[in-house]
């Protein structure tokens, strides 16, 4: 007896652990499966996941819409990396900070966008001070991110933030970055913030997911970029191919 076939479309899936076996590099991009490689020898490489080429691609096709279920996706493998590593995200007192970074399945370097230290805000930075007896070293990993996150995110114009890094260091007699005081670089964070409200219209979010969720579509984006696009020309790489995006646990 003849039985039509019935088609089980199973949901779509878009982000990877790095220690689940899933695609290869079209998929993960060149970052992405070299990490879940080294996870999966054990070498010891900071925790995190791969956000797939798949989800760039919605994402473009869908004229820069996040496709359904990708922020949950993040959620949960957020919740994942928690566990992992003992820290919450966006914790005031001992936060959890990670990195987002572009990979393509071919090689295109300096062409994409990093945002690193995300999950710092005013009180989380005090928190890292705290729980590393370090805070010159909290306040700049915090000054570095708003630079970061405004040029990568907002369009902010970075020699805004070069310049008042070269106003502050020479108003202290100083030549190097390293010489700058803890109280330097809090002062700085102040001024970084007052550049970024300035540019964007609004304070720099406090949120860590907000600041996640931002950070992943502007590496979607920067696929996009002039720059990136030259590239491609240039070495002949496909424009459908996209870019994974791999978040990954800051290990100082």
């Amino acid at each position: 007896m003849y039985r039509p076939l019935v088609k089980r479309w199973l949901p779509v899936r878009y982000v990877y652990d790095f220690d689940e076996t899933s695609g290869g590099r079209e998929l993960l991009g060149g970052k992405g499966v070299g990490l879940a490689e080294m996870t999966m020898l054990g070498v010891p490489v900071p925790a995190g996941f791969t956000i797939t080429t798949d989800a760039c691609r919605a994402y473009m096709a869908a004229d820069h819409e996040v496709p359904a279920g990708l922020d949950e996706e993040i959620e949960e493998h957020i919740a994942r990396l928690e566990e992992r590593a003992g820290k919450r995200f966006g914790d005031p007192d001992d936060p959890l900070l990670v990195s987002v970074r572009s990979g393509s399945a071919v090689s295109m370097p300096g062409m994409m966008d990093t945002i690193l230290n995300l999950g710092l805000g005013d009180d989380a930075v005090r928190g890292l001070a705290e729980r590393t007896g370090n805070p010159r070293f909290a306040h700049d990993s915090y000054r570095r991110l708003i630079q970061m996150y405004g040029e990568v995110v907002e369009g902010v114009d970075g020699h805004r933030f070069e310049q008042a890094l070269t106003d502050l260091k020479a108003a202290r007699g100083v030549r190097l970055d390293v010489e700058l005081t803890a109280d330097d670089l809090t002062e700085l964070v102040s001024t970084f913030n007052r550049i970024f409200e300035d540019e964007v219209g609004r304070p720099f979010p406090q949120d860590a997911r907000k600041q996640l969720r931002r950070a992943v579509r502007a590496v979607f984006d920067s696929w996009d970029a002039p720059r990136a696009q030259v590239y491609r020309r240039t070495y002949q790489i496909p424009d459908d191919l996209g870019t994974a995006v791999n978040v990954v646990q800051m290990v100082f």
